[in-house]
């Protein structure tokens, strides 16, 4: 494995690093920031930017308007990305769409394509993914779920109850896991502004860098039409884990950058703030937790390229997936829960970007399968070898 990079990798990761610093981060305290997200406006202004410095949708085929990148070099770009709140919204690499693009190219026909992919890929629209559901049905078992889909004629009615929903509010189109009346599961692709589709309410969470926020979407009586079924019908659980394993490591991607900048800021913050003294960092209490912030970045920047390589080699699966996102997701916290306390106030308040981390950051243990239930399958996987 050589994961020197290219000049021409390089010359990339330091374009997306200027571009951030001076195209969007003076955009992190701008007005159209609320506590459920960006603003369409604010969105469509920086994926603008983006576009007009070639770094739009990077992961996509160039086919439909991305840069095509490796996973390797996905590693690398999306990591400067994350570096703030706003970036993945920039380069239009943000959850959902970049797990739904790249479900989309692999599964997808190709008037689907045309349809949905394309636009997603410029920028033009946004999507969700219709898959957790209030208890009793689906969330880290998705075989618990409990949304119906009964044929009628050339179309599907679905109906059921969908929750926590992220980018649902303003999202163009959704992908949609349904139950069969077999007992199996499809995906189906719809437009949201259709009878049937209808978004409940916005759920207030720590978070607040995901556009739309996450909502409850009631699905009554949504008629689909059989030719907007997404892949085979009965496969959407194959699906899922098609759409879930890469997007599981584009997640710690992009919380690499968010943790890397925390620890600059308690970084900075160290070295030149004195108590008893000298400088912070000085002080065994603050340089040994700066130390292991490096040791955290550094272990799980490594996991991140490693596995990106295993992509690039068509060899991951589910397994290193999980591996990866427990890892990752333990490591880049623990570097920002560090950095707050470094910066004592300052970490626990608006007058860094630290806190605005924290918060966003805590729920990545969570979102695509928690840490337990990594854990509880690879250990299945132990007893099983």
């Amino acid at each position: 494995m050589n994961f020197s990079l290219s000049p021409e990798l390089r010359d990339l990761q330091e374009r997306t690093r200027r571009f951030i610093s001076e195209e969007v981060i003076p955009f992190e305290h701008d007005s159209r920031l609320s506590s459920h997200g960006p603003s369409e406006g604010l969105r469509e202004m920086l994926v603008d930017k983006a576009r007009k410095h070639q770094l739009l949708t990077p992961h996509a085929n160039k086919e439909f308007g991305g840069l095509g990148l490796s996973h390797l070099a996905k590693a690398i770009v999306f990591e400067e990305a994350g570096y703030s709140p706003l970036g993945p919204v920039a380069l239009n690499i943000h959850a959902p769409d970049e797990g739904n693009i790249h479900l989309l190219e692999v599964v997808a026909t190709e008037a689907q394509k045309e349809r949905w992919l394309r636009p997603l890929v410029l920028g033009f629209i946004r999507s969700c993914f219709c898959m957790t559901e209030p208890a009793p049905g689906s969330g880290s078992d998705p075989g618990m779920l409990r949304t119906t889909a009964v044929r009628a004629g050339d179309d599907y009615l679905i109906n059921g109850t969908k929750w926590f929903i992220t980018g649902a509010s303003g999202a163009s189109c959704a992908i949609i896991m349904a139950r069969m009346e077999d007992g199996t599961a499809t995906m189906f692709l719809v437009d949201t502004d259709q009878a049937g589709f209808n978004i409940e309410r916005q759920i207030d969470t720590l978070d607040t860098c995901f556009v739309g926020g996450h909502c409850v979407v009631k699905l009554d009586n949504l008629r689909v039409p059989a030719t907007d079924v997404l892949g085979q019908v009965g496969e959407g659980f194959r699906y899922a884990q098609v759409r879930l394993a890469p997007a599981r490591l584009t997640h710690c991607m992009r919380w690499q950058g968010a943790a890397r900048r925390a620890h600059d800021t308690a970084a900075d913050y160290a070295r030149t703030r004195y108590g008893f003294g000298k400088p912070l960092i000085e002080h065994e209490g603050v340089g040994f937790k700066l130390a292991d912030n490096q040791i955290d970045l550094h272990s799980a920047r490594l996991v991140i390229w490693h596995c990106a390589w295993l992509l690039d080699q068509g060899e991951q699966g589910r397994h290193e997936s999980s591996l990866a996102k427990v890892l990752c997701s333990e490591a880049q916290w623990r570097t920002v829960d560090r950095s707050v306390q470094i910066l004592g106030a300052s970490g626990v308040s608006d007058e860094t970007i630290v806190a605005r981390i924290f918060r966003d950051m805590r729920a990545f243990q969570i979102y695509d399968g928690p840490s337990e239930t990594h854990r509880w399958s690879i250990a299945n996987r132990i007893a099983r070898e």
